[in-house]
């Protein structure tokens, strides 16, 4: 059974709940997340790999989304994922504008974009090819620190933003199972390249979802 529509209208949408953002630029907001099932990637420290498989979810219509966040003040939703642009966003945003919601996205980049974004959390992944709209349109640039040489990389991935993008925001942020030996390192890297903000998961730390 198909888990999307090709024009976008049925999703397959792993959950939905309403929260704080715990990451990133607009950390501690409220905001009404919906996860999108499916993801290629497969980080090795995904936190959500329940995600990744979309044939277990069933197909869910824009319209029972939005009748859901109605019951909900916040005028932010977050499309997260797995990976979501792996989806035909188009008609979900255009709904969400007209309703008056911003839309927020997280990807990592790994597909063509779809979608009219008012905030793009780019997070690109180790072995992962990145679209160049990604490094145009993106709002923050976030990094996830694993091992010592993902430095390298995030400075690679910032020159790459830099050239086209010169007010994205850049965030590092250290792999939560490894955050006590990585979090010293992160912020000691800040430190010296004051140009990086920290991210942290902070919903993790607070217990909140």
């Amino acid at each position: 059974m198909s888990t999307s529509s090709t024009d976008g209208n049925m999703l397959p949408v792993m959950e939905e709940f309403y929260s704080l953002q715990g990451e990133g630029c607009y950390t501690g907001t409220a905001a009404y997340f919906i996860r999108i099932g499916g993801c290629d990637v497969g980080c090795e420290f995904c936190d959500s790999k329940a995600a990744w498989n979309a044939a277990h979810f069933a197909p869910t219509s824009i319209d029972d989304i939005l009748h859901r966040l109605q019951q909900f003040t916040t005028r932010t939703v977050v499309l997260t994922g797995g990976e979501p642009m792996l989806y035909n966003l188009d008609m979900l945003c255009d709904r969400l504008h007209a309703a008056g919601y911003r839309t927020h996205l997280e990807t990592s980049g790994s597909h063509p974009i779809s979608g009219n974004w008012d905030w793009i959390c780019l997070s690109p992944k180790q072995g992962s090819h990145v679209y160049e709209h990604f490094y145009r349109r993106a709002g923050e640039l976030k990094v996830i620190i694993c091992h010592d040489d993902d430095f390298v990389r995030a400075e690679e991935e910032a020159a790459k933003v830099r050239q086209v993008n010169p007010d994205c925001r850049l965030l590092l942020q250290a792999e939560w199972s490894r955050r006590q030996s990585l979090t010293p390192k992160v912020v000691n890297y800040i430190l010296q390249h004051p140009q990086w903000t920290l991210s942290q998961q902070s919903h993790k730390y607070i217990h909140i979802r």
